[in-house]
C-alpha cells in the first residue's frame, strides 16, 4: 500500500531507502510562490540512524506493516520499560530513548499503545490525559489575588508541571501528555 508524503504520521513506517524507516515528524513547508514541500524526520528501525529530508508533497512511498498492541507499563529496568501484552501476557522490553521524555508520566498499569515493526518497538502512544498525584509544591499563598498565577509542581514519576495555587501536595491531577500542562483536578 503506498501512502503519500503529505499523509505520513508519526509513527508510520516506510521503505526508503532500502530499509525500514520510522516518521518521526512531517512538517509541511510553503515558500511563497515555489511548491510546497515536506520536511520530513525519520529514523532507521535497524540501526537507529535520524534522518531529515525535503520531499515532495505528491511523493509517495511504501508502508511498512506496522502492528500496534495494546500493552500496559509495568516498571523501568536499567536499559528498558518493561510492558505487558494484553492478550498473551508476556513482558516486552521496550528501549528508554524509545518513549523519550514521556517516561514522567508513566505509572504501573497505564495501558499504552506500542507499534512494533519487524518485531522492534518503534514508538510508544501514551493515553492523552493521566492522573498523577503532587509529590512536591509550594503552599499556598494566602491573600494573594493575582489570577492565572500559577507554580511549581513535581508529581510522581518526575514530571513537573505548573498547577494553580490552590492544589497541595498529596493531590491527584489530571495531566495533559502532549503538552506537559495541568488540566484540572482528578
Amino acid at each position: 500500500m503506498s501512502v503519500k508524503a503529505i499523509h505520513l504520521k508519526r509513527g508510520m513506517g516506510i521503505h526508503y531507502k532500502s530499509g525500514v524507516w520510522i516518521v518521526q515528524d512531517n512538517q509541511k513547508v510553503a515558500k511563497g510562490n515555489w511548491r510546497s514541500s515536506q520536511v520530513i524526520q525519520l529514523r532507521n528501525v535497524a540501526t537507529g540512524m535520524l534522518i531529515e529530508e525535503r520531499f515532495r508533497t505528491e511523493e509517495e512511498f511504501e508502508q511498512a506493516i506496522t502492528e500496534r498492541k495494546t500493552m500496559n507499563y509495568l516498571y523501568t529496568a536499567a536499559a528498558a520499560h518493561v510492558f505487558m501484552d494484553m492478550e498473551s501476557f508476556e513482558e516486552f522490553h521496550v528501549p528508554l530513548d524509545t518513549v523519550g521524555d514521556q517516561a514522567v508520566f508513566l505509572q504501573p498499569n497505564l495501558e499504552v499503545t506500542i507499534g512494533i515493526v519487524e518485531g522492534k518497538p518503534v514508538f510508544v502512544d501514551l493515553p492523552t490525559t493521566v492522573e498523577l498525584v503532587i509529590k512536591d509544591t509550594p503552599p499556598e499563598i494566602k491573600g494573594a489575588t493575582a489570577t492565572h498565577q500559577l507554580k511549581d509542581a513535581v508529581c510522581e514519576g518526575g514530571a513537573r508541571i505548573k498547577v494553580p495555587p490552590f492544589i497541595t501536595s498529596g493531590e491527584r491531577v489530571k495531566v495533559d501528555t502532549r503538552t506537559g500542562q495541568y488540566l484540572s483536578r482528578a
